[in-house]
């Protein structure tokens, strides 16, 4: 037998699949039927794939299981996937009642000859606490009735205190009401869950994605690009490397759940020098670290930790740190790195705005900084109070209206320029760099918000934005839009686009904007494909356009909008803020 964590229990409530006659009418939008079997299906190519990948970093239990699997009954291999695939490690017999599997115990049988699956594992009060309605607690335990009127978790905490040790199903029933045996009904835990969730990881060399990807990849939900990949693209080259990643994992997980700092440095891993991609996140850790103890008030190891730490943001915190401990010598000399070799624009213009202060601390005179622009703006007043819609479309309405001058607006906020870019480039960043495609469900690059990720594919970009220079720019991305239209891309909404809206931006938008505008993005893919205008204004007839950022009432402009806007100015483009107000109505 054997005690699990409570963590890992699973939530019957939430945790039901739906069926695919479900799936078809989620939304109104219909989605094909799947096969019955359609998750056993995904979870062999899962297999496959780890054996063709890494059969030479795998473990002899990792290897076992990957053979023996095939060997065992359809029903028995259908009934373990569909307990992998679900939250938790503990399921109670009656939901695991599946048409296409059958009689339950049957199929479970050989998974418990294999130990891969205990009919008998040990519970804690907090397990049952998971797997029971809170009816079911009461009469479980035999409880007086006056525990109705309490809300669950506080019930919970009353019978953790009473009831310390752990027991099987069918032993804490016998404490009260015979609730399991009685009605044949038993609870399985999923032993071999810890080799699974490491081949998921594995396969997706990452912990966000699961696998319901699979299931919205059939359902045609989401399309994704295919990327040729060879051996080099595997996420992992060592076993090592696996044992790292899944040490982070763990680290940040214990994080979360609020370990003391000091034990969790402990644990942290040493730096990586095989994987690139690997040290980032470890290097994201360290971050994350340094910034709770920054928040605990420890500031002394926080910037110790920034210090170390290559993270974006690091040096920037490092600096409000230096200025906290009224170190302006300090900060003075990080400012200096950072103006000299400034990792993003958002460090740039945080150094251009702490650096007066700390001169004045310092009694030095300050090399005057060239003052940002002025934004070009307009007010509009509304009568009335305000109402519940977004302030944007109230003024797409109100400019649609008001100014009759055969001009179209359009709310677009990061939709446009991006989607523009990323319908030029689309085959630089697809490119099949190595390491950045371990899948067929990847969204974009695993380095898209990298420091390397334009230095890594340089050759390909400068190819795509040669299209700008030759004008057959227009053509190639009317051909990307349909050719691609519907697949998954980072710089792609392909709900804020439509064959209008693209048409109009290309016939009003200068080519030297649209060049500048993609190369204000490739300086960093992370930061820079956010904060561009709201609204986007035609005059098809001119061939004209000028963009709109709105802000209501207390609104104020954001750090990255203001740095777009002012980039925005400095190559002479039509960009303009609009103030929205209301005014009580007079009676």
């Amino acid at each position: 037998m054997r005690a699990l964590n409570p963590s890992h229990l699973s939530d019957e409530s939430r945790d039901r699949e739906a069926t695919p006659n479900e799936r078809v009418s989620t939304g109104g939008r219909r989605f094909p039927e799947l096969a019955p079997f359609y998750y056993l299906k995904n979870f062999e190519l899962v297999l496959s794939t780890i054996l063709e990948r890494y059969s030479d970093l795998l473990l002899p239990d990792e290897l076992r299981f990957i053979r023996q699997f095939p060997l065992l009954a359809l029903e028995s291999r259908a009934l373990l996937v569909r307990m992998v695939m679900r939250r938790g490690e503990l399921f109670r017999q009656a939901k695991l009642n599946y048409a296409e599997i059958g009689e339950t115990v049957t199929a479970a049988a050989p998974l418990i000859m294999l130990k891969w699956v205990t009919d008998r594992p040990l519970m804690t009060i907090r397990h049952l606490h998971g797997l029971l309605t809170k009816e079911e607690l009461i009469r479980c335990l035999k409880l007086p009735r006056r525990y109705a009127a309490w809300r669950k978790p506080e019930l919970a905490m009353m019978l953790e205190a009473q009831f310390k040790e752990p027991r099987c199903f069918e032993d804490w029933n016998s404490v009260g009401y015979p609730l399991g045996n009685a009605c044949g009904e038993c609870v399985y835990a999923l032993l071999i869950a810890p080799v699974c969730e490491r081949f998921r990881l594995m396969f997706f060399g990452n912990d966000r994605q699961s696998w319901t990807e699979f299931v919205t990849a059939d359902l045609g939900v989401f399309r994704y690009e295919k990327v040729q990949r060879s051996l080099q693209s595997r996420a992992f080259q060592t076993r090592a490397q696996i044992e790292v990643f899944q040490r982070i994992q763990e680290c940040r997980e214990l994080l979360r759940e609020g370990m003391p700092l000091d034990e969790l440095m402990s644990i942290v891993p040493l730096a990586i020098e095989d994987s690139e991609w690997l040290e980032e996140r470890r290097q994201k850790l360290c971050f994350l670290i340094a910034r709770e103890y920054e928040r605990a008030g420890e500031n002394v190891k926080a910037l110790a930790m920034y210090l170390q730490c290559s993270y974006r943001g690091a040096r920037t915190r490092a600096i409000r740190l230096k200025a906290k401990a009224k170190d302006w010598e300090g900060a003075l000399r990080l400012s200096a790195l950072a103006k000299e070799s400034p990792e993003s624009e958002a460090e740039l213009q945080h150094v251009r705005r702490v650096l007066p202060r700390i001169y004045r601390k310092l009694k030095t005179e300050c090399q005057a900084e060239k003052p940002s622009p002025d934004i070009p703006g307009f007010e509009i007043v509304f009568h009335g109070t305000p109402s519940a819609g977004a302030v944007e479309y109230q003024v797409v309405e109100h400019l649609g209206r008001e100014l009759a001058d055969c001009s179209t607006v359009r709310y677009v906020e990061n939709g446009l320029i991006t989607a523009l870019f990323g319908l030029l480039c689309w085959p630089a960043v697809f490119a099949p760099v190595s390491g950045a495609f371990f899948h067929d469900f990847h969204h974009g690059p695993v380095d898209l918000e990298s420091a390397h990720f334009y230095r890594r594919r340089k050759g390909e970009f400068d190819e795509c934005l040669s299209h700008l220079d030759s004008g057959a720019y227009k053509k190639v991305i009317w051909e990307v839009f349909k050719g691609k239209l519907g697949i998954q891309s980072p710089f792609v909404r392909w709900h804020h686009l439509d064959k209008t809206l693209l048409q109009w931006a290309l016939d009003c938008f200068p080519v030297a904007h649209l060049r500048a505008w993609f190369e204000w993005i490739l300086r960093d893919c992370r930061e820079n494909r956010a904060g561009f205008p709201d609204l986007v204004q035609f005059y098809p007839e001119q061939g004209k356009y000028r963009m709109i950022e709105v802000k209501g009432p207390g609104d104020r402009l954001q750090d990255n909008q203001r740095r777009l806007l002012e980039y925005c100015l400095s190559h002479r483009m039509p960009v303009e803020l609009c103030w929205v107000s209301w005014r009580p109505s007079r009676g």
